[in-house]
Parts: C-alpha cells; sequence; structure tokens
C-alpha cells in the first residue's frame, strides 16, 4: 500500500517545487535559487513547522498523519489522483466516497483567491470548517479543527461559540433547521464516517433542540439568506449569506455579499481596506 517515506519526501519537493508562489496568489519575495515554493511558503500555507517540512523531505518522518496529508495536498493544489496517491504512499488509504471528503481542488482554491473583495470561507460536508480568507476572519470566528471547528457542533452544543455566530434571534431557529437538514443528507450520503455519526449521536442526548428537528426527517439543500452581523469596529453589516456546493468535492463554499450603494457595502469596504492594512491582502487561513 506505500512505497515508504522516502517516496512521499521526493513526490512532496517535486511537487513543492513545480507550484508558483503566483498561482497561490502569494507576492514573490527575493531572488529564488531553486522554482516553486520555498519550505517556509508551503509550511504556512499547510500550517506546519518548515522544520517538520524537511523531515518529511528528508524521509526523517515516517508516517504523516493524514490531516498532514491533506493539509499538504490543499496548499500544493494536488487533483484528486495524485492526492490518493499521496494517501498512498503515506500509508493511508485514501479518502473515498463513504466518509466526508476535506480535499480542495485547484479550481476552488483559485476561486478563493480570487474573491479576496468579499468574505469567503470553505466547510465539508458536515459543516466543519476547512479554510477562510482574512476578510471571513475579520467577520466570523475562525474555528479550530475537529469537533470544535464542526458549525453544527457550534450552534448546538457550545453556547459561547454560538453567540459568537454573526445570527440575528429571528434567522437562529431558519439557520439551525438548515444545518440539520443538510447534516442529514451527509450522513445518509456517508454512512461509514464516524465523525458524523458520533456527531449525531452526541448531539442528540446532548440537545433536544437538535433532537426534534433531526426526527423531523427533512432533507433539502442548505439556503440561509440574509444576516445582520454587529461588528464592533465597523458597526452593523446587512449581508445576503450564499452557500454554494462544490459538487466534485461535496463543500460548502459560505460568501457574504452587500447590497451596491447601501450602508454596509460602505462599512464592508472599511472593513476590506483594515484588513488589507494589518494582512498585506486576502490572505488565507488554514485550519485544517
Amino acid at each position: 500500500m506505500t512505497s515508504g517515506p522516502s517516496e512521499f519526501g521526493r513526490l512532496l519537493r517535486a511537487w513543492r517545487e513545480r507550484v508558483t508562489p503566483a498561482e497561490l496568489g502569494l507576492v514573490p519575495g527575493g531572488a529564488r535559487r531553486v522554482p516553486g515554493l520555498r519550505r517556509e511558503e508551503l509550511a504556512a500555507l499547510a500550517n506546519l513547522s518548515v522544520d517538520y517540512i524537511v523531515r518529511l523531505e528528508q524521509g526523517r518522518s515516517r508516517r504523516p498523519s493524514r490531516r498532514v496529508v491533506a493539509a499538504l495536498g490543499r496548499a500544493l493544489r494536488l487533483g484528486r489522483q495524485e492526492l490518493d496517491h499521496f494517501y498512498r504512499v503515506a500509508g493511508h488509504l485514501p479518502p473515498s466516497d463513504l466518509v466526508v471528503p476535506s480535499h480542495i481542488s485547484p479550481g476552488v482554491q483559485r476561486l478563493l483567491s480570487r474573491l479576496g473583495d468579499i468574505p469567503i470561507a470553505v466547510y465539508d460536508a458536515a459543516w466543519t470548517f476547512i479554510t477562510g480568507n482574512a476578510l471571513w476572519q475579520a467577520i466570523a470566528r475562525v474555528s479550530p479543527a475537529g469537533r470544535r471547528g464542526n458549525l453544527v457542533w457550534a450552534v448546538f452544543a457550545d453556547p459561547a461559540a454560538g453567540e459568537a455566530l454573526p445570527v440575528e434571534p429571528e434567522e437562529y431557529e431558519r439557520f439551525q433547521r438548515a444545518l440539520v437538514s443538510d447534516l442529514r443528507a451527509t450522513s445518509g450520503k456517508y454512512p461509514h464516517d464516524a465523525f458524523v455519526r458520533q456527531l449525531v449521536t452526541d448531539l442528540i442526548g446532548l440537545n433536544p433542540v437538535f433532537a426534534a428537528m433531526w426526527a423531523d426527517g427533512v432533507v433539502r439543500p442548505v439556503t440561509v439568506g440574509p444576516k445582520t452581523i454587529h461588528h464592533p469596529r465597523v458597526g452593523p453589516l446587512t449581508l445576503d449569506c450564499d452557500v454554494l456546493t462544490a459538487v466534485d468535492d461535496d463543500l460548502r463554499i459560505v460568501a457574504y455579499t452587500a447590497a451596491p450603494g447601501s450602508e454596509s457595502a460602505e462599512r464592508l469596504r472599511l472593513l476590506r481596506a483594515e484588513v488589507a492594512a494589518s494582512s498585506g491582502g486576502g490572505a488565507t487561513i488554514p485550519v485544517r
């Protein structure tokens, strides 16, 4: 199933050297002695240490975790076949249609890099946060990986996280029902995904509201609609929230937009300028 860590290291270096900074929306800095990404750039994109990248390439780290392989695959913009091979040489079975995928295809990554003017984030089909741009971070709470990074868990089981969500009280029940309905569809599509099964089981036992919504059996595409966000620096933002689905990777792409000419559009412009000044542009926030 695997040809060993040396093959993984060779692939990692070869794929790192074929990616240009421009493809990832990075500003090339200084003279480059070798093509492609520097190790420091790849480490930042994958949310890993530079030392770990070196150890992987040199074969001194023998079995990277599935999380690491997924993060590197996203950073290197691997297609599905290359990503599956990457998992195999790391000693793992590749993701299958039986479990929720977290891979972001190169096309979706290009879409994210070119939509820096709007708050945009990507979740997997179970609503676990994968990545988002800097403007999204300025509006919505960016969550860590795993269960605490799952939006359904935040809404129904984590009061502190739920209170931080940018949803007006009258919008909240509709928002909850949309999430539960979509999670139900995901659980049917990926019946062998242990994370989804345990998430549903725990929420049914923990939250009677979730249990009642789960019992109603409704399955429909997720729709959210407008949201009013009370931002501490620029004031209230009334934004349309659209959820797009990347069919091949079964991702949820969430985007906020403001009506042209509205007060919210002007406030969003001010926030965008503030973010650009502090981060150097619409950087992507890797989480998983």
